[in-house]
């Protein structure tokens, strides 16, 4: 599982010309769905991501999570971070979850999010979306469970 987390002053998802999410301050998560992955793994990169102390304190120190700052997430599936690139000049996309499985642990880690946060917003699982944002910083993380050790 990888996840993309953007540290955002705001951001927004568009579908078909409409924007259907918008956050102000928060996270902008790129979510990647491996097919070996589980619930249990979705479970403790909710908890690194939601633990993540990326904004900055009074004195200027990255040392605050999105709950102490009261920050929204802006959550958007993405199958593409489990491009493989190392043949040839078109990614082969083998590694990413078959899309039922993914969508059910994209929408998991929604609801997981949804517990802790007040405000989550979502893309829409599959769809062609634009992504906007102003990125805070620019202050960009990935996590990776297999890097993680999860």
């Amino acid at each position: 599982m990888r996840f993309v987390i953007q540290r955002v002053a705001e951001s927004s998802v568009t579908v078909d010309n409409h924007m259907i999410a918008q956050i102000s301050k928060g996270f902008l998560v790129l979510i990647g769905i491996d097919r070996q992955d589980t619930v249990e793994k979705a479970d403790k990169m909710v908890k690194k991501l939601l633990g993540l102390r990326i904004f900055e304190d009074e004195n200027g120190k990255t040392n605050l999570d999105l709950k102490n700052v009261g920050g929204s997430l802006l959550l958007v599936s993405q199958f593409t971070l489990y491009a493989d690139c190392r043949k040839g000049n078109r990614p082969s996309f083998i590694n990413a979850g078959e899309p039922n499985m993914a969508n059910e642990l994209y929408e998991y880690i929604i609801q997981c999010c949804k517990k802790e946060i007040p405000v989550v917003e979502t893309g829409i699982f599959g769809a062609d979306m634009q992504i906007a944002l102003i990125n805070d910083g620019p202050f960009t993380v990935i996590l990776d469970s297999e890097e993680l050790g999860i």
